[in-house]
């Protein structure tokens, strides 16, 4: 049986990228033409049609995109897996109010899909934690956070 797709998160989803929350991004090397996968903790979904993310202006992720905005979001929570696709981006090259070389992008979502095998469900979610300074982690979180909202 086939799952059920999506043009936009499903209000179950919606909240789950609204907080800090384990996420990979998916995308097109621009030197090979082959998969690049990266964990990005920048995440925010601004509705059920938009994500924003940033990420160090010099990432391999920026040019990937800029070459090819196809991107995948793989989101593990709501006991399943979900890839999440849709065209990229990029706002700006340097977020504000930000202490890092912080560039923003956003996608258009295009597909929600559930991509767990069949017959499974999660049961627990990833879970990671910061190995520096965790108030100054907390401070640069919350500003990142901040200034996606707000651009």
């Amino acid at each position: 049986m086939a799952n059920q797709v999506e043009t936009k998160l499903t209000e179950e989803l919606l909240p789950l990228l609204r907080k800090e929350h384990y996420v990979t991004i998916a995308t097109v090397d621009h030197e090979t033409g082959g998969p690049n996968v990266n964990a990005i903790s920048w995440v925010y979904a601004m509705d059920e049609s938009k994500i924003r993310f940033s990420v160090d202006n010099r990432s391999r992720i920026v040019e990937n995109i800029k070459k090819e905005p196809l991107v995948t979001l793989t989101l593990i929570g709501a006991g399943s897996t979900y890839g999440i696709t849709g065209k990229t981006s990029v706002l700006s090259e340097k977020l504000d109010d930000v202490p890092l070389k912080l560039a923003l992008l956003e996608i258009d979502v295009a597909e929600v899909r559930d991509v767990m095998f069949y017959g499974a469900r999660i049961t627990t979610e990833p879970k990671y934690e910061k190995t520096y300074d965790k108030d100054a982690a907390a401070k640069l979180d919350k500003q990142v956070m901040d200034a996606m909202k707000k651009a």
